[in-house]
């Protein structure tokens, strides 16, 4: 049976729930929902573990805060023997406009500081991810309170629809693959729902 590592990036604390730089936890915590799976406080991680038609899903939600992220995410990947290319993290980005979410079987961590955490950690960035679009929608100087705030109202419509969304990305990823998911899901916009 095929196993993938899923990674949703986040911080724990009921202070950062649901808020844009939590979207990984927020994607992943989804998807085990969706398959009727339950987390548990382990190793350096919430932890679950699901099957899909025939898929093994070991998903993992850090608990060493966001900037520190890859030590989760080496200690999971050791311990369950998965191929690094049979990994998803889930991630915001703030370069991407909300509307779009972005597959990439490899990519710099673009100044994202669990991200770059991971990759100093591995010593690659040649991981697969999956970047979830939080727009940049904030007055100069504040780009942490946008990251750190919760999503507004009228976000809510696109913010759930695209979580939907990942959840089949992440299913496609697995059934078909990298290049055939980027294909299918990287040039949509998920604004006119």
């Amino acid at each position: 049976m095929p196993k993938f590592l899923l990674i949703g990036l986040g911080n724990i604390g009921e202070e950062y729930a649901h808020t844009r730089h939590n979207i990984g936890f927020d994607v992943v915590q989804a998807f085990v929902q969706k398959q009727g799976g339950t987390f548990s406080v382990e190793r350096l991680a919430y932890h679950s573990e699901v099957k899909w038609k025939g898929h093994q899903f070991v998903c993992i939600c850090p608990t060493t805060y966001m900037n520190l992220s890859g030590r989760a995410f080496k200690y999971w990947l050791d311990k369950e023997k998965i191929p690094l290319d049979n990994t998803l993290t889930i991630v915001d980005d703030l370069a991407l406009p909300i509307d779009k979410i972005r597959l990439r079987a490899s990519g710099t961590h673009a100044g994202h500081n669990g991200l770059k955490d991971i990759q100093a950690i591995l010593g690659t960035d040649a991981y697969p991810k999956l970047r979830f679009g939080i727009g940049n929608q904030f007055p100069k100087g504040l780009q942490a309170e946008f990251v750190l705030g919760k999503w507004l109202p009228d976000e809510w419509p696109i913010v759930s629809y695209k979580i939907e969304k990942c959840i089949e990305i992440i299913e496609s990823y697995a059934s078909i693959g990298m290049h055939k998911t980027m294909s299918l899901y990287n040039t949509l916009s998920f604004s006119n729902r």
